[in-house]
């Protein structure tokens, strides 16, 4: 009786440990029609920083992402032939957008000049509001309507 329940408790132990890794593998997003494999963005928190802009107190959160030396600069490159972003006719190919846990946009970057940028972006909510636990980015290649979706990031540190 003692062996078949500590061969049960051993297995149950290697399933919950296989379920755990197949749910934490890294996902990379390809290109259609290309042969380019970026990874996903890996998203953290560096800092905040208060400011005042249109008469109203607010708080910056402030992120990097961790393998922005990962992606070719190409991807930020400006793109005069696709869509511009309202008056910018050169905005780079690739967009980034912020998003809270539910989906929700926060803001975005359409005029990233290359992967280094990637090291300062933010979004900003008025003081005294409080942020979404977590947020992610998007950064979207609109050359081949490629999308790299980031982890979920903390508004802490």
């Amino acid at each position: 009786m003692k062996l078949t329940k500590t061969i049960t408790i051993v297995l149950a132990s290697l399933v919950l440990a296989m379920v755990a890794s197949a749910g934490t593998s890294h996902a990379t997003a390809v290109a259609p029609n290309s042969a380019a494999i970026n990874p996903n963005p890996v998203l953290y928190m560096t800092g905040t920083e208060a400011f005042s802009a249109g008469g109203k107190d607010w708080i910056r959160y402030q992120y990097d992402v961790l393998n922005k030396a990962d992606y070719p600069a190409e991807l930020f490159a400006a793109a005069p032939a696709l869509p511009p972003c309202g008056a910018n006719t050169n905005s780079s190919r690739t967009w980034v957008d912020f998003f809270d846990q539910r989906g929700k946009r926060l803001n975005g970057f359409c005029a990233l000049g290359n992967p280094a940028n990637l090291g300062s972006i933010w979004f900003a909510m008025e003081e005294g509001v409080i942020p979404p636990s977590y947020v992610y980015i998007e950064m979207t290649d609109r050359q081949t309507n490629t999308k790299y979706k980031s982890n979920l990031a903390d508004t802490t540190l």
